[in-house]
């Protein structure tokens, strides 16, 4: 990718191909960090695709990032799933492929690798909105706490301490089970 700083200027002046870059480059990473969140494919995409539209509306507007970039684009992905769970009664949907095994050359082995992702994903629910995005970002995404407290807004120590009880709160939750 282009030197982000340029690209980011360039696509201030509606620079369709320095926007076509920051979109494939980002994109990705969005839809996997949203998808993480919602476990639907179709909801992912759609959310996804209204991060971009957002940073086409805050360029438009002049409402600028004043962070970097990338903590930006996480905060607006954070927020449309926060406000599509506000909107939604907290019901879980299952897509196909959740409930289709892989074709592995030894299914009781794909069975159980599925069970375990099902009991983590659960355990994880269980978790507050906090600790599974700390989580997500961490892990998930493969942030430092540095870059997962820029998109949270909260301080590298509270990211830390939030980080520390969401894996002993995940430990419980499992061992209970």
């Amino acid at each position: 990718m282009t030197n982000e700083r340029i690209l980011l200027e360039r696509a201030k002046q509606y620079d369709e191909a320095a926007l076509g870059e920051l979109y494939d480059h980002y994109a990705p990473r969005i839809y996997a960090y949203i998808y993480r969140r919602v476990s639907n494919a179709h909801l992912a995409e759609d959310l996804t695709g209204d991060v971009f539209v957002r940073v086409m509306q805050a360029i438009q507007s002049e409402r600028f990032w004043h962070t970097s970039f990338q903590a930006w684009l996480y905060r607006i992905a954070h927020n449309l799933v926060a406000d599509h769970y506000r909107r939604q009664p907290s019901v879980t949907e299952l897509e196909l492929d959740e409930w289709l095994v892989a074709a592995k050359d030894d299914p009781v082995s794909a069975v159980a690798e599925r069970l375990s992702h099902r009991r983590l994903r659960a355990a994880i629910s269980r978790l507050t909105p906090d600790q599974q995005q700390v989580l997500a970002l961490r892990f998930g995404e493969g942030m430092t706490a540095r870059k997962a407290a820029e998109v949270m807004d909260k301080s590298m120590g509270a990211i830390e301490a939030l980080q520390h009880r969401a894996l002993a709160a995940l430990r419980r939750v499992l061992k209970k089970e």
